[in-house]
């Protein structure tokens, strides 16, 4: 059972200790796809949604998430969160967020960037659910992580 670390000597489910590691500056990306029609694309990067300015409500979802992640995910260690940075593009699918956290500490922030780009999967999935009942969140991963005692990693 050593092999997850989440799980102690007898397999019981344990929060790591993270208080004997270095505090190191960790970076972590992630991104999710929201498919859409691509009149509902066209629609939302043009800024005519009638719910008002879908890409800002993304980000502040997104933020807000990051920041939330230990309240969500179990066994997440609460950190002071140092940046998030949030982008929405187009893609061919519909619309692509990546999310960047950044902090110095202990741990590392891979999940509250999943977190950050999944609920800002989902603010937009709400923001244009009315006008495409297709839509879809879709992909949500991890693309790099840096810092900390396992190094860095990128997806291939």
């Amino acid at each position: 059972m050593s092999e997850f670390n989440h799980l102690d000597d007898r397999g019981d489910v344990h929060m790591v200790d993270v208080g004997g590691k270095a505090t190191t500056v960790r970076v972590a990306v992630a991104e999710a796809f929201v498919s859409m029609a691509p009149e509902t694309s066209r629609r939302l990067f043009a800024d005519e949604l009638k719910k008002g300015d879908a890409l800002a409500t993304v980000r502040i979802a997104a933020i807000q998430a990051t920041k939330r992640t230990p309240d969500l995910i179990p066994l997440c260690h609460p950190i002071s969160i140092d940046r998030v940075t949030v982008g929405i593009e187009p893609a061919e699918s519909g619309a692509r967020i990546e999310v960047l956290v950044g902090v110095e500490a202990r741990t590392g922030v891979e999940m509250e960037a999943m977190t950050g780009a999944a609920v800002g999967a989902l603010a937009l999935y709400d923001m244009i659910k009315g006008i495409d009942r297709s839509a879809s969140v879709d992909t949500v991963r991890l693309l790099s992580k840096s810092g900390g005692k396992s190094g860095d990693w990128q997806r291939g």
